[in-house]
């Protein structure tokens, strides 16, 4: 069985429509607030300082698939999964539950890359951030 990180987000009144249902944008942030979470439940984070630059994890590739609505009040399961690991990227599935009820299905893939001055350079993953990327990874295989 895949390893996955999950947290739980309820659906606040500001995130809705008029017809109390999670406004589309909305699970983008969700995505980004899961993965930032996963980050820190390793002890790092989207920005890091290393050997004198700072790293970070532009988007390359998002989409998300709707099959239910979240309302407000809902409380949901954001279940990250990594489905791809490269020398510079990684991939992950989010998923949107309400208890069994799959609602939707987002996918990202980010570019490890260095900043400079407004500039991004895309790095090879160092081993400090790569490491708790493999390890779910290597949970992924039989």
């Amino acid at each position: 069985m895949a390893k996955t990180f999950t947290i739980k987000r309820r659906v606040q009144f500001a995130e809705t429509d008029l017809a109390s249902i999670l406004h589309f944008a909305n699970y983008y942030r969700f995505m980004e607030e899961v993965e930032h979470s996963f980050w820190r439940s390793v002890g790092q984070s989207v920005m890091a300082d290393h050997d004198g630059a700072v790293i970070s994890w532009p988007r390359v590739k998002t989409g998300c698939e709707y099959f239910a609505p979240a309302h407000f009040e809902d409380e949901l399961d954001l279940v990250l999964t990594l489905t791809d690991l490269t020398n510079r990227s990684v991939s992950y599935e989010i998923e949107f539950l309400r208890g069994q009820q799959r609602l939707a299905l987002g996918r990202t893939t980010a570019v490890c890359c260095t900043m400079d001055n407004g500039e991004l350079k895309a790095v090879s993953i160092p081993a400090f951030l790569r490491t708790p990327l493999e390890e779910m990874a290597q949970s992924r295989k039989p």
